[in-house]
């Protein structure tokens, strides 16, 4: 189902403007009537890396992983979410779903047609990226598993607050969620570049709607797909790397990150990021950029 043009709202472009910490040009692609952006840096013969973002950030969380990989040679893409980043983002909460975030970020990396890439995922990125992953096994060469899960109908006591908060929260204060899920005190600035998609309430309805998409029980809708995942990555026997930081309330250290490590058999241990929060990739981007590229180094 494509949305009118009278439901979809546009981010200014003005409001990407002087980023800090963040030039790089947008790329965009049309897909099923939506705008669609990414990131796209480094050579374009380089191997892949595809990050994919979570709730309620976009491309610019990656900014710090991005430098230290594109010198290293390989070329990142980060997609935006409809509803998220530089992409057009529908104003109806009813329109997304877990299925149509997972099919809009497949054709916008179809239309990429990559290969032997290394796939990182955070949030909610975990579930959309892994299934990415997972049904394109064949293009997929490693995997990179931060603070995240694959949600079946069980979750955590620190979950459920955040739903809550979401829920009664549809004009959702996106600095103030970014500020309490990272150690890092946040300039003024960089909250602003979290904030520059979503001028408005309508902006917000993707970023209002994705904790309440969190399959709370086992026959929320959701849970099939998400056990195929599951499945899929009980058979996974290529690289992966699970890294978890040790200060975040949503996927607590060493149970969350222990759960894939138990379920992925080339994942042998976790990597704990010390001093870290939810958003680890603000928090610690430099660090996780260098254990990927000791991943990559160990499997070439």
């Amino acid at each position: 189902m494509s949305p009118s043009a009278s439901e979809v709202f546009r981010t200014p472009d003005s409001r990407f403007e002087h980023l800090p910490g963040y030039d790089f040009a947008p790329r965009y692609v049309e897909v099923d009537g939506l705008r669609m952006h990414y990131l796209d840096e480094g050579p374009p013969d380089g191997l892949p890396v595809v990050c994919f973002h979570g709730e309620p950030t976009w491309a610019y969380l990656y900014r710090k992983m991005l430098p230290p990989l594109v010198e290293a040679g390989y070329r990142v893409i980060v997609p935006d979410y409809a509803g998220f980043g530089r992409s057009d983002k529908p104003t109806d909460r009813r329109w997304y779903t877990f299925d149509r975030h997972s099919e809009l970020v497949a054709k916008v990396l179809a239309a990429l047609d990559l290969h032997r890439a290394t796939v990182v995922v955070q949030d909610w990125g975990g579930p959309i990226g892994l299934r990415w992953a997972v049904e394109n096994a064949a293009r997929v060469d490693a995997l990179m598993i931060l603070n995240t899960g694959v949600f079946n109908g069980r979750v955590s006591q620190g979950f459920l607050a955040w739903r809550a908060f979401a829920e009664k929260n549809p004009d959702l204060p996106v600095g103030f969620v970014i500020q309490g899920a990272t150690t890092t005190e946040l300039s003024p600035d960089v909250l602003a570049a979290y904030e520059a998609p979503f001028p408005t309430t309508e902006s917000k309805a993707g970023a209002a709607q994705f904790p309440l998409l969190v399959p709370t029980s086992e026959d929320s809708p959701g849970v099939a797909e998400m056990r195929d995942i599951i499945d899929a990555l009980s058979r996974w026997n290529k690289p992966a790397l699970v890294a978890f930081s040790d200060m975040d309330p949503v996927f607590p250290y060493p149970k969350s990150g222990q759960a894939f490590c138990d379920l992925i058999p080339t994942a042998v241990d976790q990597v704990r990021i010390e001093g870290a929060s939810h958003f680890l990739q603000e928090d610690r981007g430099e660090r996780l950029a260098q254990e990927l590229l000791a991943l990559l180094s160990r499997a070439a």
